[in-house]
Order: structure tokens, then C-alpha cells, then sequence
């Protein structure tokens, strides 16, 4: 946004492109602000005359409030990009009247963005099942009443507030909520088929269980809508992959309509060759979960107030 970006703005002629710096190197850019405040952030008002209209295709940053998201369309005419129209097509399925049965299949580290979800998407009676893996299936084993060892138990001691909210959970719809019954433990330098009950004596959790994965993928099969966002374990490391290959594999195989969202499941998807088998392979993580737990996209509300701003122009 200084003087020469700009002058070399000016400069573009009919046909030419001009890619500015990354705005994350802007400190304006990591303040998250009411819109008419980053309205009035140097990175807007510097450049926003220099432009006709404003274009957001950044889907993956769309639940985030920042002055190039939403800053813009305070002040310019703007439109949500091919990128972005795509993903909203696709997830507007599953945000309306989705194919039943409906399953989603949530694992990763990351639980406190996934919790939201399971609520909104069984309150909503969006999901029949919830299959879980990685942490989140070890924050409702540990509200259902399960040990850990404790190296595990010392790492859900700092997660009470998501135990306490799986607990809830669990009560509620816990029979539309799918636990595993083994895991993949590390074992002696190598993976050991261990079940959920001898978990306080064992190694580490790496994966879902065999047994588990031959049950999820039996759901999978009897799915007509199948929704995955994180792995179900370390799947990077060596024989602690079956869990997170058998479900792609399994939605791949599957004639429902199958979506698959975050870099890691649609990074090993590329690499098993099978992403273009699914329906939709979204370019977001945790936009895409921020829409499926029914909370505010902060840059589309920004595009459809936009809308109405500059209907005239």
C-alpha cells in the first residue's frame, strides 16, 4: 500500500494484473474490528480509490474480520469470487435439506472449533452420526469415563471446558455420537490393536482402532451424504495411517455425496490420488467448520451488506 504500489496501480493498463504484497505483513491486518473502523485503516483508504470494484475469493479466510476482508466492501462495490460461489454451493447442500443417513466425521487436534459443530449439526438433526477420531474422540472418552495414560492424561486435564461440553454432548445425542471401541497404540516401536478399556496401561493413541475402522467404514457405506474434517490419528507417521486412508478411501468409493475439508485431509487425499472421487474437497478448515456450526462468516456478511450499500452503482 505505500507510494510505489500504488503509482504501479496507476500504471496498469486494459488487460494486465498486478499482484500487491502478502497483506498479512500489514500489522492493520491482524485486528479484528467493528467494519467501520477497518474501513478506515491505511490499507483501505490508501487503496481502495485506486480500485472499481472489490472481489473476494479467499473462502478459507471468510470467518475472520479483517480490514482486506471486510474493510473493502464498506467502501467499494464488491462481489464474492468463482472460488468462493463454489464452496457456498457445495456447502449450502449441506447446510439445507442434506441426503439422509448423514454422517460426519470429525478428528483432529483441534476440538474446540469441532464441539460447535457436532451441536449445531445434530440441534439442526443435520447428521444422523457423528464418527470421531484424534483428540476429539479422546474428549468424549474421557467424559464417558475413560482413562488415558498419563502422558494423554495430563493433556486433557487442560481441556475441561471441551470435556465438560462432550459430556452435555453426550447426554444429549449420545447415540447419534460414534466413539471408537480400540485404537493404534504405540507399542514396543510399533502399532498395537488396543481396546478403549485397557487405554490407562498402554502407549500413546496414534489412530483408531481396527475394529473401529472396519465400523466406520461400514457407516460410511450406508451413507448418502459424508462430511470428514481432521484425521483420525498421526497418520504422517508409519502404520498409524489405517484409520484416516480406510475413511478417504471408503468416501471415495462411496456414490454419496462426499465433502472433505482442512489441509490435511485434502493434502492426503492428493497424495492417495482419490480427491477428484469426492464430491467436494473444500479449500477451508476452519471456515468451513465456523458455517457448519451456524455461526457469522464475518467477510460474507461483509459482501451481502455490500450488495445492498452499492445497489445502485
Amino acid at each position: 500500500m505505500g507510494p510505489a504500489a500504488r503509482e504501479a496501480i496507476k500504471e496498469l493498463r486494459r488487460g494486465e494484473v498486478l499482484v500487491l504484497d502478502n497483506v498479512r505483513f500489514c500489522s492493520e491486518e491482524i485486528i479484528e474490528e467493528k467494519v467501520e473502523k477497518l474501513a478506515k485503516t491505511n490499507l483501505v483508504t490508501r487503496l481502495a480509490p485506486l480500485f472499481n470494484l472489490y472481489v473476494n475469493d479467499a473462502f478459507a479466510a471468510a470467518h475472520r474480520a479483517q480490514a482486506s476482508l471486510v474493510g473493502f466492501p464498506y467502501v467499494l462495490p464488491s462481489a464474492a469470487g468463482r472460488l468462493m460461489e463454489w464452496e457456498l454451493a457445495a456447502l449450502k447442500r449441506l447446510l439445507g435439506e442434506p441426503n439422509h443417513p448423514s454422517t460426519y466425521i470429525l478428528g483432529g487436534a483441534k476440538v474446540e472449533d469441532k464441539v460447535p459443530v457436532i451441536e449445531n449439526i445434530l440441534g439442526t438433526k443435520k447428521a444422523d452420526h457423528i464418527l470421531t477420531g484424534g483428540m476429539v474422540a479422546k474428549i468424549f472418552l474421557k467424559a464417558a469415563g475413560h482413562k488415558f495414560n498419563d502422558e494423554e492424561e495430563n493433556q486433557l486435564a487442560e481441556m475441561t471446558d471441551e470435556v465438560q461440553k462432550a459430556w452435555s454432548l453426550l447426554r444429549k445425542y449420545g447415540d447419534r455420537i460414534v466413539l471408537p471401541v480400540d485404537f493404534g497404540t504405540f507399542e514396543d516401536g510399533k502399532r498395537t490393536e488396543t481396546p478403549v478399556q485397557r487405554l490407562r496401561k498402554s502407549g500413546n493413541s496414534m489412530d483408531i482402532g481396527a475394529e473401529t475402522t472396519e465400523k466406520y467404514a461400514g457407516i460410511i457405506s450406508e451413507s448418502k451424504t459424508v462430511v470428514a474434517t481432521g484425521p483420525m490419528g498421526v497418520f504422517e507417521q508409519d502404520c498409524f495411517e489405517l484409520g484416516t486412508k480406510t475413511v478417504l478411501e471408503r468416501m471415495a468409493n462411496s456414490d454419496a455425496f462426499t465433502v472433505i475439508g482442512g489441509g490435511h485431509l485434502s493434502g492426503y487425499a492428493a497424495i492417495l490420488g482419490i480427491e477428484k472421487r469426492l464430491s467436494h474437497v473444500s479449500t477451508a478448515g476452519g471456515a468451513m467448520l465456523t458455517l457448519l456450526a451456524g455461526e457469522e462468516m464475518p467477510a460474507l456478511t461483509a459482501l451481502v451488506e455490500s450488495g445492498k450499500r452499492h445497489k445502485r452503482e
